[in-house]
């Protein structure tokens, strides 16, 4: 009987502790600039390359197909597991910004931020197996992805997330 109810109580504590580290903010890369009021991720940035970033609307609305950019954009889903990509969101569009060379990721607590970024541009078409695989890293249910997805994509050099929202 002690075995048994020492066995629940060490499952319980276990459990407990378990469900404090995934509600933990993971950083798994430092800011190379830093303020008081942003972190600089990826590569150092003069402030003034981000003095006139565009929209994601703007540039999905102006036909551009691949390229560089400078977009301020929120940050709508953040990779849970290690802050490796974002899904990026303005109106009613989404891309998915992943990081040069996975070189660099950002806090998993960055949801609902607005970023500035610097990085390339382009449009993707997703297999099924891809998809789904980043709707499961983003915590979106698989099973709803169906046949090949078209996706905006941002290869990210240069991430300025603010330290509030």
């Amino acid at each position: 009987m002690k075995k048994l109810l020492f066995t629940i109580i060490l499952m319980l504590f276990s459990t407990s502790v378990f469900a404090q580290a995934s509600s933990e903010v993971i950083r798994l890369s430092e800011p190379v600039q830093e303020t008081a009021e942003f972190e600089v991720f990826g590569a150092d940035v003069d402030q003034s390359e981000f003095q006139s970033p565009s929209t994601l609307a703007e540039i999905i609305n102006s036909g551009q197909e691949e390229g560089p950019v400078t977009l301020v954009t929120s940050v709508a889903q953040v990779c849970q597991k290690k802050g490796c990509f974002f899904m990026a969101q303005d109106e009613n569009y989404s891309a998915r910004v992943t990081f040069k060379d996975y070189g660099f990721f950002i806090p998993t607590d960055s949801q609902g931020k607005e970023v500035v970024l610097i990085g390339d541009f382009s449009v993707e078409t997703l297999s099924e197996e891809q998809a789904k695989h980043y709707a499961e890293d983003a915590g979106d249910n698989p099973d709803q992805i169906s046949g090949e997805q078209k996706e905006y994509s941002v290869v990210a050099t240069s991430i300025v997330v603010p330290k509030s929202k």
